[in-house]
């Protein structure tokens, strides 16, 4: 993507998160502001190209894991640009009637997104904001795939940490659980604020040019995401905490990540009694 080719009403002099990712995971959907924002980000913490890429490989592990536990119904919140393991690339291989939703504010991310999926079977694009459940619960594509009144997969993977305070994601993320039938799980990576504080806080100035914040949290703010769903073991894991745990670790996967790097990145998994 180059500044000519930048779509009308999108500014490329504004960092995008959704477009900086891209470039963290080795993409070419990103503009010159989006390059060197990143580059500042990985100033301070060079390993952010590997987490990022490790977070790709964790979506396609954990829609895996899903798949195995009967659920055919995936809500992606927050989805971003297409990058390899795509949720419906994962769910369809393992299960042709699988359904998926994408959900992204960003018209650039849902050109791409309706892009890839043209023609597609049981998947769909909707450009909506998450912080707005109601807007995304009640939307005719969405409603027209899934089905509430059956277990669904709300996926909320690299999202939560691009949203401040002053939004209350609690108060949303518990409107998507109270939405769900029984049975269904909530999937959420975020970013940690308690391994490394003097580096996220550097981050979260940078981000302060970006179209998003960066709002790091910590691993006791994170699992009030999951509100009185029941974790799956061994709960919300960081790092190294992870190995060994069938829907988190890789263990073909040799990331050259230190500690503290490794300490930053949570993940759980949590389903709905």
């Amino acid at each position: 993507m180059t500044k000519e080719q930048a779509p009308q009403g999108v500014d490329p002099h504004i960092p995008n998160a959704a477009r900086m990712y891209d470039y963290f995971i080795g993409g070419k959907d990103n503009f010159r502001a989006d390059r060197e924002l990143a580059e500042m980000v990985l100033s301070v913490l060079p390993e952010t190209r590997d987490g990022a890429r490790e977070n790709r490989r964790l979506i396609g592990r954990v829609v895996e894991y899903l798949i195995g536990k009967g659920v055919r119904q995936f809500l992606d919140l927050g989805s971003g640009l297409p990058a390899q393991q795509n949720v419906h690339e994962v769910a369809l291989r393992l299960a042709p009637d699988a359904r998926v939703v994408y959900v992204d504010h960003d018209p650039v991310v849902c050109a791409h997104g309706r892009a890839l999926l043209a023609g597609g079977d049981g998947v769909a694009m909707v450009q909506g904001d998450v912080r707005d459940p109601e807007s995304i619960l009640g939307n005719p594509e969405v409603r027209e795939l899934i089905d509430f009144d059956r277990p669904v997969a709300v996926l909320m993977m690299f999202l939560l940490h691009l949203i401040s305070d002053e939004d209350d994601p609690q108060a949303f993320v518990a409107a998507y659980r109270e939405a769900v039938a029984p049975g269904s799980y909530l999937a959420v990576s975020h970013v940690g604020s308690d391994a490394a504080p003097e580096r996220t806080a550097r981050i979260s100035e940078f981000y302060q040019k970006a179209n998003t914040p960066f709002c790091p949290r910590t691993g006791e703010e994170i699992a009030r995401f999951f509100g009185d769903f029941e974790l799956i073991p061994p709960g919300l894991v960081n790092g190294r905490n992870a190995e060994g745990i069938e829907p988190f670790s890789d263990p073909d996967t040799e990331l050259q990540v230190d500690e503290e790097m490794a300490r930053m990145g949570y993940v759980g998994i949590a389903r709905k009694p």
